[in-house]
């Protein structure tokens, strides 16, 4: 019975803060261009899972709430500048020789003009950056909170609280994905997997509150992972690994020929395939929940009638998807972590076979 009233005032509220933030979309779209102004879903949805140099919470009537964030820029015309986002006004005014257009930072001459001659590189702590700094925060307190709990209790004491919620995703990860991928590697790749797999699954988690940034969301965050994930393969291979991608054995010469470049092509093509997977299918999310949020608005510019029986409709639907979100959230996370899990595996795939005759022919001999 509690666990049924938990569940509906979580929806209730999930739906309270649905109507605030389409409130907020309607009215930062027609600021500035009066009251009829027609409600643009698809540029509203994007200014939404987009960073920004402010982290933007709600508006109601004028009034935004809002956190400005520390912009830090380098021009090697006019070298370092440091300042608060809320100079900017929400990107109605520049300050200090720049502006914001679009979301991005850049120079402007004394009339307010863009000037194109000045290079700006751009540093600032974005709400992409600053919710990622929290994840990192949030992962290091809860590993080492679990951690001084088996170094106080050992093995003599069960698991109880936080300990009893992480220990079972512990051990997933290590013997559903590192042991059957990595043999008796796995130890050596154990902690990167585990880094991997709550640090996604954190900032998943993260982008679905109401209002943060959809951080793994972002092409640039999901390449970064995938880069670093590239490199530790590529540091795992062996002369078995490349010698099946520049001289694949038992092929005729010409089909080699053909072939070499496949394959070195492939190297990089995985990769690139987790940063595609988990970029699109989080922004996929985003971009529903937010499509039946507009959709009130869509609908209410036609008729507020139509608009308010719209409503109900719009944030069941909302919920539905939200609710399959979170189910996405843990998925993308394993998958991304399986799929590097196995690349690895891969790149020493002869190495691994041979270990384990080794350790067959050890055993007979026994």
């Amino acid at each position: 019975m509690a666990k049924n009233s938990i569940k509906s005032l979580l929806v209730a509220a999930f739906s309270a803060v649905l109507l605030v933030l389409g409130t907020a979309v309607h009215a930062n779209e027609g600021e500035g261009e009066g009251p009829k102004a027609e409600f643009n879903a698809g540029e509203a949805i994007l200014h939404h899972i987009a960073d920004a140099h402010e982290w933007h919470f709600f508006t109601i009537g004028d009034t935004h709430v809002t956190l400005p964030l520390p912009v830090i820029l380098y021009s090697p015309q006019r070298g370092l500048c440091m300042f608060s986002s809320g100079n900017f006004h929400h990107g109605e005014s520049a300050y200090n020789g720049y502006k914001l257009d679009h979301g991005h930072v850049v120079a402007v001459n004394e009339n307010g003009t863009v000037d194109e001659s000045v290079k700006v590189y751009d540093f600032s702590m974005t709400k992409n950056v600053v919710q990622m700094l929290l994840a990192v925060i949030t992962l290091i307190w809860l590993m080492t909170s679990i951690a001084k709990k088996y170094q106080q209790n050992g093995a003599t004491k069960a698991p109880t609280g936080l300990q009893n919620a992480i220990e079972p995703v512990i051990t997933f990860v290590r013997d559903e994905v590192a042991r059957p991928n990595l043999g008796a590697k796995y130890k050596k790749y154990l902690p990167y997997l585990l880094t991997v797999f709550f640090f996604i699954l954190i900032n998943n988690i993260f982008g679905l509150i109401p209002g943060a940034a959809n951080v793994t969301g972002n092409i640039a965050f999901t390449a970064l992972l995938a880069l670093i994930s590239l490199v530790v393969i590529l540091f795992s291979t062996n002369g078995h690994f490349w010698g099946h991608i520049f001289w694949p054995p038992g092929v005729p010469f010409l089909v080699k020929l053909i072939l070499i470049p496949v394959e070195l092509l492939g190297v990089f093509i995985k990769p690139a395939a987790l940063m595609i997977r988990l970029f699109a299918n989080m922004t996929a999310g985003h971009i529903v929940i937010l499509s039946f949020v507009s959709l009130i608005f869509i609908f209410g510019q036609m008729s507020t009638v139509a608009g308010w029986g719209f409503s109900p409709v719009s944030i069941a639907f909302s919920v539905f998807i939200y609710v399959i979100e979170v189910l996405v959230a843990f998925i993308q996370a394993f998958i991304f972590t399986n799929l590097t899990a196995v690349f690895i595996g891969q790149a020493f795939e002869g190495e691994h076979h041979h270990e384990d005759a080794h350790g067959h022919e050890a055993a007979k001999a026994h």
